[in-house]
């Protein structure tokens, strides 16, 4: 397909050896030689190099950080005021029937707030801003390249081109120096292991990552194996998970929302769909996102329906994501029920190929979070 967007390393990927599909509307890779098993199992148990050069990376500028965060929180339900100099934050923008039109993380860079937004919604997110907001200006950031170091040994590898690395902690932001370049650098990542996000000037995307790609616990990591590894650390997948239908509290993303945003807070509301969402948050929502475990060895995947008895004519869910989990060594899935079924145990049945199979209700996530905190 010859309309689709390169990131600054597409001729990498293809050197490499990737399998390219589309998404998103550009050429990605999904897999490489090692196949998505193991380059899960990688990324697990060392490090694995991502391309996320196709999501947005936005910076929005006021007369101050103050200005710009104000601004930001009249259409983002998070406490933006209250982070501090270099911290990271996850937020969403909602609409007004308190649904999620995407979600973001954001920084405060101290003079201002660089957030990262997905690659589907991002010209959306742009001029929603800039019809939202007054007083700031919107501006993309078309001239870098976006790479995710993730896994276990994420802090020993990067260290080695800038040693300051080792010092950041969960959700820091820092500004490093890696292979020559001045990269904007946050210990973040979508794989539930430790690892960064990596700004990095597209002139300069490719040596920093041939240089990550030289140490010998680093492989190349596709699309395939980064929701694998999302779907296991119970992170949604937007448009799929969580979409303008759904609301933060039934995603089970009200921990994004902060007591100063909330009903008695200094700040409370003042966004769109706030009556909506701080009802539920007080009073809880009529359904909620679980994680799943399906019997048996047959993943269960994107719009399986729920049903709460196995000889029951009506579903009461679907499952939003599925497949099947390397590190947990069996299938896994995410997916909406009422709150009477939300409880862990619960069992309910999916229909999979004309039959009934049960799924018990569990905790999220499905493998515990490996953050540097």
């Amino acid at each position: 397909m010859t309309d689709l967007f390169h990131t600054p390393l597409h001729q990498l990927h293809v050197a490499l050896g990737a399998k390219m599909v589309p998404f998103a509307g550009y050429d990605m890779p999904v897999q490489y030689p090692m196949g998505v098993l193991q380059e899960h199992l990688h990324t697990r148990s060392k490090t694995g190099l991502f391309d996320v050069s196709h999501m947005g990376q936005v910076i929005v500028r006021g007369v101050d950080y103050q200005a710009a965060a104000t601004a930001l929180e009249g259409i983002i339900p998070v406490d933006i005021l209250g982070l501090g100099v270099d911290r990271q934050r996850y937020g969403f923008f909602t609409n007004p029937e308190g649904g999620i039109r995407d979600d973001l993380m954001l920084a405060n860079r101290g003079d201002h707030v660089f957030m990262v937004v997905n690659a589907g919604c991002k010209a959306d997110d742009i001029a929603y801003m800039n019809a939202s907001l007054s007083g700031v200006t919107v501006t993309e950031v078309t001239d870098r390249a976006l790479l995710a170091l993730q896994g276990p040994a994420a802090e020993a590898v990067l260290s080695t081109l800038d040693a300051n690395a080792a010092d950041m902690r969960f959700m820091d932001v820092a500004t490093l120096s890696l292979a020559g370049a001045e990269c904007w650098v946050s210990r973040s990542g979508y794989s539930g292991e430790d690892g960064y996000e990596i700004s990095v000037p597209t002139a300069q995307a490719e040596v920093l990552a041939q240089a990550l790609l030289a140490h010998a616990d680093v492989e190349p990591i596709g699309l395939g194996a980064r929701d694998s590894l999302r779907l296991e650390a119970g992170l949604c997948l937007y448009g799929h998970d969580i979409n303008t239908d759904t609301t933060p509290v039934e995603g089970a993303l009200s921990w994004a929302i902060q007591k100063v945003r909330r009903r008695g807070g200094d700040r409370a509301g003042g966004f769109p769909g706030a009556d909506v969402i701080l009802g539920e948050l007080a009073d809880g929502a009529t359904r909620k996102r679980v994680g799943l475990l399906p019997e048996g060895r047959a993943p269960m995947r994107e719009g399986v329906a729920l049903f709460a008895q196995a000889d029951d004519d009506d579903p009461v869910g679907a499952i939003t994501s599925g497949g099947f989990g390397p590190t947990v060594g069996a299938p896994i899935a995410m997916g909406y029920l009422p709150v009477a079924h939300c409880a862990n145990g619960t069992t309910v049945f999916g229909e999979l190929r004309g039959k009934r199979l049960p799924l018990t209700v569990t905790s999220l996530p499905f493998i515990p979070a490996n953050f540097k905190r």
